[in-house]
Protein backbone atom coordinates (compact mmCIF):
# COMPACT_ATOMS: atom_id res chain seq x y z
CA UNK A 1 0.00 0.00 0.00
CA UNK A 2 3.03 2.16 0.79
CA UNK A 3 4.27 1.89 -2.83
CA UNK A 4 0.94 2.90 -4.37
CA UNK A 5 0.23 5.75 -2.26
CA UNK A 6 3.92 6.88 -3.24
CA UNK A 7 2.88 6.38 -6.86
CA UNK A 8 -0.23 8.06 -6.80
CA UNK A 9 1.45 11.40 -4.96
CA UNK A 10 4.51 11.25 -7.56
CA UNK A 11 2.00 11.45 -10.33
CA UNK A 12 -0.14 13.60 -9.22
CA UNK A 13 2.63 16.15 -8.32
CA UNK A 14 3.56 15.93 -12.32
CA UNK A 15 0.36 17.78 -13.13
CA UNK A 16 0.56 19.88 -15.48
CA UNK A 17 1.04 23.55 -14.17
CA UNK A 18 0.76 27.03 -15.82
CA UNK A 19 4.26 27.92 -15.45
CA UNK A 20 7.33 26.37 -16.22
CA UNK A 21 9.10 25.04 -13.25
CA UNK A 22 12.58 25.06 -12.07
CA UNK A 23 13.85 21.86 -10.58
CA UNK A 24 14.54 23.14 -7.32
CA UNK A 25 10.60 23.58 -6.94
CA UNK A 26 9.14 20.37 -9.15
CA UNK A 27 11.07 18.68 -6.36
CA UNK A 28 9.97 20.43 -3.26
CA UNK A 29 6.54 19.35 -4.74
CA UNK A 30 6.88 15.65 -5.17
CA UNK A 31 8.49 15.65 -2.04
CA UNK A 32 5.42 17.27 0.20
CA UNK A 33 2.73 15.64 -2.00
CA UNK A 34 4.57 11.89 -1.38
CA UNK A 35 5.08 12.98 2.57
CA UNK A 36 1.55 14.35 2.26
CA UNK A 37 -0.01 10.89 0.82
CA UNK A 38 2.39 9.15 3.85
CA UNK A 39 0.86 11.16 6.39
CA UNK A 40 -2.91 10.56 5.30
CA UNK A 41 -2.15 6.79 4.93
CA UNK A 42 -0.95 6.12 8.45
CA UNK A 43 -4.13 8.18 9.79
CA UNK A 44 -6.92 5.77 7.31
CA UNK A 45 -4.83 3.06 8.61
CA UNK A 46 -4.69 4.03 12.47
CA UNK A 47 -8.38 4.52 12.39
CA UNK A 48 -8.66 1.15 10.82
CA UNK A 49 -7.43 -0.74 13.32
CA UNK A 50 -9.68 1.77 15.78
CA UNK A 51 -12.32 -0.27 14.86
CA UNK A 52 -10.95 -3.31 14.47
CA UNK A 53 -10.72 -3.16 10.63
CA UNK A 54 -7.03 -3.47 10.42
CA UNK A 55 -6.02 -3.98 6.52
CA UNK A 56 -4.57 -7.10 5.67
CA UNK A 57 -0.78 -7.27 5.47
CA UNK A 58 0.98 -6.92 2.19
CA UNK A 59 2.04 -9.99 0.09
CA UNK A 60 5.86 -9.73 0.07
CA UNK A 61 5.62 -12.34 -3.21
CA UNK A 62 3.54 -8.75 -5.07
CA UNK A 63 6.05 -6.35 -3.71
CA UNK A 64 8.45 -6.41 -6.45
CA UNK A 65 5.72 -6.60 -9.96
CA UNK A 66 4.11 -3.96 -7.61
CA UNK A 67 6.99 -1.37 -7.89
CA UNK A 68 8.13 -2.04 -10.84
CA UNK A 69 4.49 -1.45 -12.39
CA UNK A 70 4.49 1.72 -9.71
CA UNK A 71 7.29 2.73 -11.30
CA UNK A 72 6.43 2.51 -14.97
CA UNK A 73 3.92 4.37 -14.29
CA UNK A 74 5.60 7.08 -12.53
CA UNK A 75 8.19 7.33 -16.00
CA UNK A 76 5.20 7.58 -17.74
CA UNK A 77 3.72 10.42 -16.00
CA UNK A 78 7.43 11.84 -16.06
CA UNK A 79 7.26 11.62 -19.39
CA UNK A 80 4.44 13.43 -20.15
CA UNK A 81 5.63 16.25 -17.21
CA UNK A 82 8.51 16.40 -19.87
CA UNK A 83 6.24 17.42 -23.21
CA UNK A 84 4.29 20.08 -21.43
CA UNK A 85 6.92 21.64 -19.59
CA UNK A 86 8.80 21.37 -23.31
CA UNK A 87 5.52 22.78 -24.44
CA UNK A 88 5.34 25.57 -21.98
CA UNK A 89 8.94 26.27 -22.42
CA UNK A 90 8.64 26.86 -26.56
CA UNK A 91 5.38 29.28 -26.48
CA UNK A 92 7.40 30.99 -23.37
CA UNK A 93 11.15 31.29 -25.54
CA UNK A 94 12.87 29.27 -22.29
CA UNK A 95 15.19 26.66 -22.59
CA UNK A 96 14.14 23.19 -23.14
CA UNK A 97 14.29 20.38 -20.17
CA UNK A 98 17.19 17.93 -19.93
CA UNK A 99 18.13 15.34 -17.52
CA UNK A 100 19.82 17.51 -14.92
CA UNK A 101 16.59 18.97 -14.55
CA UNK A 102 15.35 15.84 -13.63
CA UNK A 103 18.27 14.58 -11.81
CA UNK A 104 17.83 17.57 -9.60
CA UNK A 105 14.34 17.50 -9.13
CA UNK A 106 14.81 13.88 -7.79
CA UNK A 107 17.35 14.62 -5.67
CA UNK A 108 15.61 17.81 -4.13
CA UNK A 109 12.44 15.60 -3.66
CA UNK A 110 14.88 12.52 -1.92
CA UNK A 111 15.91 15.23 0.60
CA UNK A 112 12.55 16.96 1.25
CA UNK A 113 11.12 13.83 1.71
CA UNK A 114 13.51 12.57 4.34
CA UNK A 115 13.91 15.47 6.18
CA UNK A 116 10.39 15.44 6.42
CA UNK A 117 9.77 12.17 8.31
CA UNK A 118 12.59 12.64 10.13
CA UNK A 119 11.11 16.05 11.62
CA UNK A 120 8.82 14.68 14.04
CA UNK A 121 11.47 12.05 15.79
CA UNK A 122 14.23 15.30 15.91
CA UNK A 123 10.80 17.52 17.64
CA UNK A 124 10.69 14.54 19.63
CA UNK A 125 14.71 13.71 20.85
CA UNK A 126 14.94 17.54 21.13
CA UNK A 127 12.09 18.41 23.20
CA UNK A 128 13.13 15.47 25.62
CA UNK A 129 16.42 17.00 25.55
CA UNK A 130 15.01 20.73 26.79
CA UNK A 131 15.41 22.34 23.61
CA UNK A 132 12.48 22.54 22.22
CA UNK A 133 11.96 26.66 23.04
CA UNK A 134 15.32 27.30 20.85
CA UNK A 135 13.81 24.95 18.27
CA UNK A 136 10.88 27.03 18.12
CA UNK A 137 12.47 30.61 18.13
CA UNK A 138 14.56 29.53 15.02
CA UNK A 139 11.49 28.75 13.01
CA UNK A 140 10.19 31.95 14.36
CA UNK A 141 13.25 33.51 13.27
CA UNK A 142 13.44 32.07 10.21
CA UNK A 143 9.82 32.87 9.26
CA UNK A 144 10.73 36.34 10.26
CA UNK A 145 13.37 36.26 7.48
CA UNK A 146 11.75 34.51 5.18
CA UNK A 147 8.14 37.39 5.43
CA UNK A 148 10.92 40.33 5.44
CA UNK A 149 12.68 39.10 2.25
CA UNK A 150 8.88 38.83 0.68
CA UNK A 151 8.46 42.32 1.65
CA UNK A 152 11.58 43.21 -0.35
CA UNK A 153 10.70 41.69 -3.17
CA UNK A 154 9.90 44.32 -6.17
CA UNK A 155 7.19 42.91 -8.83
CA UNK A 156 8.83 45.70 -11.05
CA UNK A 157 12.82 44.85 -10.84
CA UNK A 158 15.16 47.27 -9.75
CA UNK A 159 15.78 50.77 -11.73
CA UNK A 160 17.87 53.53 -11.68
CA UNK A 161 16.90 56.27 -9.11
CA UNK A 162 17.09 59.78 -9.19
CA UNK A 163 19.67 61.21 -6.36
CA UNK A 164 18.15 64.16 -5.72
CA UNK A 165 15.07 65.62 -5.14
CA UNK A 166 16.17 69.04 -6.82
CA UNK A 167 16.31 66.92 -10.19
CA UNK A 168 12.75 65.95 -10.23
CA UNK A 169 10.80 68.35 -12.32
CA UNK A 170 7.40 70.47 -10.94
CA UNK A 171 4.77 68.09 -12.34
CA UNK A 172 6.05 65.38 -10.24
CA UNK A 173 5.72 64.56 -6.64
CA UNK A 174 8.77 64.98 -4.40
CA UNK A 175 10.12 67.87 -6.59
CA UNK A 176 9.85 71.48 -7.18
CA UNK A 177 7.05 72.61 -4.86
CA UNK A 178 5.48 69.74 -3.72
CA UNK A 179 3.91 69.26 -1.19
CA UNK A 180 5.47 65.58 -0.31
CA UNK A 181 8.83 65.27 0.30
CA UNK A 182 11.05 63.01 -1.51
CA UNK A 183 11.81 61.04 1.29
CA UNK A 184 8.07 60.62 2.65
CA UNK A 185 7.70 59.25 -0.94
CA UNK A 186 8.61 55.87 -0.12
CA UNK A 187 10.21 53.30 -2.28
CA UNK A 188 7.48 52.25 -4.46
CA UNK A 189 6.76 56.08 -4.84
CA UNK A 190 10.16 57.48 -5.51
CA UNK A 191 10.61 54.75 -8.17
CA UNK A 192 7.59 55.56 -9.74
CA UNK A 193 7.65 59.25 -10.10
CA UNK A 194 11.79 58.39 -11.15
CA UNK A 195 11.14 56.73 -14.33
CA UNK A 196 12.72 57.79 -17.59
CA UNK A 197 10.63 59.93 -19.91
CA UNK A 198 11.16 61.51 -23.33
CA UNK A 199 8.69 64.36 -22.53
CA UNK A 200 7.26 66.36 -19.42
CA UNK A 201 5.42 63.87 -17.32
CA UNK A 202 3.36 64.56 -14.69
CA UNK A 203 3.34 61.69 -12.23
CA UNK A 204 1.67 62.53 -8.77
CA UNK A 205 1.81 59.89 -5.38
CA UNK A 206 0.68 60.07 -2.70
CA UNK A 207 2.03 57.82 0.28
CA UNK A 208 0.26 56.51 3.49
CA UNK A 209 1.93 58.95 5.55
CA UNK A 210 0.30 61.43 3.33
CA UNK A 211 -2.57 62.08 5.41
CA UNK A 212 -4.44 59.72 8.14
CA UNK A 213 -7.61 58.22 5.80
CA UNK A 214 -8.45 57.52 2.13
CA UNK A 215 -10.51 60.95 1.34
CA UNK A 216 -8.02 63.10 3.20
CA UNK A 217 -5.09 61.25 0.85
CA UNK A 218 -7.86 61.75 -1.69
CA UNK A 219 -7.65 65.72 -1.31
CA UNK A 220 -4.40 65.63 -1.01
CA UNK A 221 -4.06 64.27 -4.59
CA UNK A 222 -6.21 66.87 -5.91
CA UNK A 223 -4.27 69.71 -4.02
CA UNK A 224 -0.93 68.11 -5.91
CA UNK A 225 -2.82 67.41 -9.67
CA UNK A 226 -3.85 71.50 -9.12
CA UNK A 227 -0.53 72.22 -8.06
CA UNK A 228 1.14 70.56 -11.29
CA UNK A 229 -1.58 71.64 -13.36
CA UNK A 230 -2.67 68.06 -13.92
CA UNK A 231 -5.82 69.23 -14.68
CA UNK A 232 -5.03 71.24 -18.60
CA UNK A 233 -3.97 67.75 -19.64
CA UNK A 234 -6.80 66.16 -22.17
CA UNK A 235 -6.50 62.55 -19.86
CA UNK A 236 -6.03 61.57 -16.61
CA UNK A 237 -5.51 58.05 -15.41
CA UNK A 238 -5.60 57.27 -12.16
CA UNK A 239 -2.94 54.61 -11.09
CA UNK A 240 -4.61 52.05 -8.53
CA UNK A 241 -1.11 50.42 -7.00
CA UNK A 242 -0.85 47.14 -6.15
CA UNK A 243 -0.99 46.13 -2.46
CA UNK A 244 2.75 47.24 -1.54
CA UNK A 245 2.31 50.55 -3.49
CA UNK A 246 3.88 49.41 -6.46
CA UNK A 247 2.71 50.72 -9.90
CA UNK A 248 3.76 48.97 -12.95
CA UNK A 249 6.58 50.63 -15.27
CA UNK A 250 5.24 48.85 -18.03
CA UNK A 251 1.55 50.23 -17.62
CA UNK A 252 3.09 54.35 -17.36
CA UNK A 253 5.57 53.75 -20.49
CA UNK A 254 2.28 52.70 -22.01
CA UNK A 255 0.29 55.33 -21.12
CA UNK A 256 3.04 58.18 -21.43
CA UNK A 257 3.93 56.90 -24.81
CA UNK A 258 0.20 56.84 -25.93
CA UNK A 259 -0.62 60.56 -24.79
CA UNK A 260 2.84 62.07 -24.40
CA UNK A 261 2.56 65.17 -22.87
CA UNK A 262 -1.10 65.30 -22.43
CA UNK A 263 -1.77 62.80 -19.64
CA UNK A 264 -1.27 63.17 -16.35
CA UNK A 265 -0.92 60.09 -13.84
CA UNK A 266 -1.72 59.79 -10.16
CA UNK A 267 -1.62 56.91 -7.87
CA UNK A 268 -2.76 56.59 -4.03
CA UNK A 269 -1.18 54.37 -1.90
CA UNK A 270 -3.23 52.28 0.37
CA UNK A 271 -0.83 49.87 1.67
CA UNK A 272 3.19 48.71 2.15
CA UNK A 273 2.79 45.29 2.91
CA UNK A 274 3.32 42.79 0.52
CA UNK A 275 0.97 42.32 -2.10
CA UNK A 276 -0.46 38.87 -0.28
CA UNK A 277 -0.61 39.66 2.50
CA UNK A 278 -2.74 42.54 1.51
CA UNK A 279 -4.94 40.41 -0.24
CA UNK A 280 -5.27 38.07 2.40
CA UNK A 281 -5.40 40.59 5.15
CA UNK A 282 -7.13 43.76 4.08
CA UNK A 283 -8.50 43.44 0.47
CA UNK A 284 -11.38 45.74 0.82
CA UNK A 285 -8.47 48.81 1.25
CA UNK A 286 -7.68 48.89 -2.86
CA UNK A 287 -11.81 49.25 -3.00
CA UNK A 288 -11.84 52.17 -0.27
CA UNK A 289 -8.58 54.08 -1.66
CA UNK A 290 -9.73 54.18 -5.15
CA UNK A 291 -13.38 55.21 -4.73
CA UNK A 292 -12.11 58.06 -2.21
CA UNK A 293 -9.78 59.41 -5.36
CA UNK A 294 -12.43 58.72 -8.07
CA UNK A 295 -14.91 60.30 -6.09
CA UNK A 296 -13.10 63.52 -5.32
CA UNK A 297 -11.49 63.86 -8.76
CA UNK A 298 -14.77 63.44 -10.05
CA UNK A 299 -16.16 66.16 -7.72
CA UNK A 300 -13.28 68.41 -8.94
CA UNK A 301 -13.70 67.77 -12.64
CA UNK A 302 -17.59 68.83 -12.08
CA UNK A 303 -16.17 72.31 -12.00
CA UNK A 304 -14.58 72.77 -14.79
CA UNK A 305 -16.11 73.65 -18.34
CA UNK A 306 -16.51 70.60 -19.99
CA UNK A 307 -14.34 72.07 -23.09
CA UNK A 308 -11.04 72.17 -20.69
CA UNK A 309 -12.47 68.88 -18.41
CA UNK A 310 -9.80 65.70 -19.11
CA UNK A 311 -11.08 62.58 -19.51
CA UNK A 312 -11.03 60.45 -16.36
CA UNK A 313 -9.81 56.64 -16.89
CA UNK A 314 -8.78 54.37 -14.04
CA UNK A 315 -6.27 51.52 -14.08
CA UNK A 316 -4.91 48.76 -12.01
CA UNK A 317 -3.34 45.58 -12.12
CA UNK A 318 -3.32 42.57 -9.51
CA UNK A 319 -5.00 43.75 -6.66
CA UNK A 320 -4.96 47.41 -7.94
CA UNK A 321 -7.28 45.82 -10.59
CA UNK A 322 -9.85 45.13 -7.95
CA UNK A 323 -10.16 48.64 -6.27
CA UNK A 324 -9.93 50.13 -10.18
CA UNK A 325 -13.09 48.06 -11.02
CA UNK A 326 -14.92 48.82 -8.27
CA UNK A 327 -14.86 52.04 -8.93
CA UNK A 328 -17.71 51.72 -10.88
CA UNK A 329 -21.24 51.42 -10.42
CA UNK A 330 -22.26 50.46 -13.49
CA UNK A 331 -20.45 49.41 -16.75
CA UNK A 332 -17.61 51.86 -17.89
CA UNK A 333 -17.69 54.20 -20.60
CA UNK A 334 -15.16 52.53 -23.46
CA UNK A 335 -11.51 53.59 -22.39
CA UNK A 336 -12.16 54.13 -19.17
CA UNK A 337 -11.16 51.20 -17.33
CA UNK A 338 -8.12 49.16 -18.33
CA UNK A 339 -7.58 45.91 -15.69
CA UNK A 340 -4.36 43.95 -16.20
CA UNK A 341 -3.99 40.75 -14.17
CA UNK A 342 -7.15 41.06 -12.31
CA UNK A 343 -7.56 38.26 -9.79
CA UNK A 344 -10.38 35.98 -10.69
CA UNK A 345 -13.56 37.09 -9.73
CA UNK A 346 -13.00 40.61 -10.52
CA UNK A 347 -15.69 42.31 -12.69
CA UNK A 348 -14.37 43.07 -16.00
CA UNK A 349 -17.65 43.80 -17.74
CA UNK A 350 -17.14 46.61 -19.82
CA UNK A 351 -12.91 46.94 -19.07
CA UNK A 352 -9.89 47.25 -21.48
CA UNK A 353 -8.73 43.70 -19.91
CA UNK A 354 -5.27 42.37 -20.44
CA UNK A 355 -4.90 39.00 -19.25
CA UNK A 356 -2.73 35.91 -19.64
CA UNK A 357 -4.25 32.16 -19.05
CA UNK A 358 -1.09 31.44 -17.68
CA UNK A 359 -1.30 34.07 -15.22
CA UNK A 360 -2.38 32.09 -11.57
CA UNK A 361 -3.35 35.34 -10.61
CA UNK A 362 -6.29 35.17 -12.87
CA UNK A 363 -6.92 31.56 -12.05
CA UNK A 364 -6.64 31.43 -8.56
CA UNK A 365 -9.83 31.50 -5.77
CA UNK A 366 -10.65 29.21 -3.33
CA UNK A 367 -13.62 27.85 -5.91
CA UNK A 368 -10.86 26.26 -8.07
CA UNK A 369 -10.87 23.81 -5.73
CA UNK A 370 -14.29 22.17 -7.11
CA UNK A 371 -14.95 24.25 -10.38
CA UNK A 372 -12.87 25.44 -13.50
CA UNK A 373 -11.60 28.70 -13.71
CA UNK A 374 -13.31 31.27 -15.81
CA UNK A 375 -11.10 32.40 -18.47
CA UNK A 376 -13.56 33.82 -21.28
CA UNK A 377 -11.63 37.45 -21.09
CA UNK A 378 -8.07 35.86 -21.23
CA UNK A 379 -5.95 35.41 -23.87
CA UNK A 380 -4.09 32.37 -24.47
CA UNK A 381 -0.52 32.83 -24.52
CA UNK A 382 0.89 29.30 -23.72
CA UNK A 383 -0.74 25.79 -23.46
CA UNK A 384 -3.19 26.13 -20.69
CA UNK A 385 -3.47 22.78 -18.49
CA UNK A 386 -7.39 20.60 -17.65
CA UNK A 387 -8.95 21.82 -15.06
CA UNK A 388 -8.70 18.70 -12.22
CA UNK A 389 -10.32 19.55 -8.77
CA UNK A 390 -8.44 19.85 -5.86
CA UNK A 391 -5.03 19.59 -7.96
CA UNK A 392 -5.34 22.37 -9.74
CA UNK A 393 -5.86 24.87 -6.98
CA UNK A 394 -2.54 23.55 -5.41
CA UNK A 395 -0.73 23.76 -8.57
CA UNK A 396 -1.81 26.98 -9.09
CA UNK A 397 -1.07 28.54 -5.79
CA UNK A 398 3.02 26.99 -6.46
CA UNK A 399 2.70 29.09 -10.13
CA UNK A 400 2.08 32.17 -7.96
CA UNK A 401 5.23 32.19 -6.30
CA UNK A 402 6.69 32.35 -9.67
CA UNK A 403 4.35 34.26 -11.38
CA UNK A 404 6.47 36.99 -11.84
CA UNK A 405 9.53 35.55 -13.33
CA UNK A 406 7.84 34.60 -16.35
CA UNK A 407 8.89 35.86 -19.89
CA UNK A 408 7.60 39.20 -20.92
CA UNK A 409 3.73 38.75 -22.33
CA UNK A 410 3.44 35.50 -19.70
CA UNK A 411 2.32 34.65 -16.20
CA UNK A 412 1.41 37.64 -14.31
CA UNK A 413 3.63 39.93 -16.17
CA UNK A 414 2.19 42.34 -18.86
CA UNK A 415 3.45 44.69 -21.40
CA UNK A 416 3.48 48.40 -22.62
CA UNK A 417 -0.20 47.28 -24.33
CA UNK A 418 -1.88 47.83 -20.95
CA UNK A 419 -2.65 51.11 -22.22
CA UNK A 420 -4.17 50.18 -25.34
CA UNK A 421 -8.04 50.02 -25.20
CA UNK A 422 -9.32 46.95 -26.59
CA UNK A 423 -12.70 48.74 -27.87
CA UNK A 424 -11.27 52.26 -28.86
CA UNK A 425 -8.36 53.44 -29.32
CA UNK A 426 -9.79 56.61 -27.65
Amino acid sequence: MTILTVVLATVISLAPPLLPRQSVVQGVVTGVFVVVALAVLRLVVTARRRTGRAPRPARPELRVPVALVGGSVVLVAAAGAHRWQNGLREAMAVPALDVRWWLEALAVAIVVVAALLALPRLVHLLSRRGVAVAVAATLGIGATVGIGATAAFSPGGAIDTVASPTALSVGLSGGVGSAVSWNRLGREGQKFVSLPSEGSPIRIYVPLSAAPDPSARAEFAVDELRRARAFDRPHLVVAVPTGSGWVDAAAVRGFEGRWGDDVAIVAQQYSDMPSWATFVLDRGAAEEEARALVTALRAHLSTLPDERRPALHVYGQSLGATGASAVFDDEPEPCALFLAGPPAGVRTAGASVRANTSDPVVWWRPSLLWSPPDLSHARADAPTPPWLPVVSFVNTTVDLLTSLEAAPGHGHRYGDDQARCTSSDG
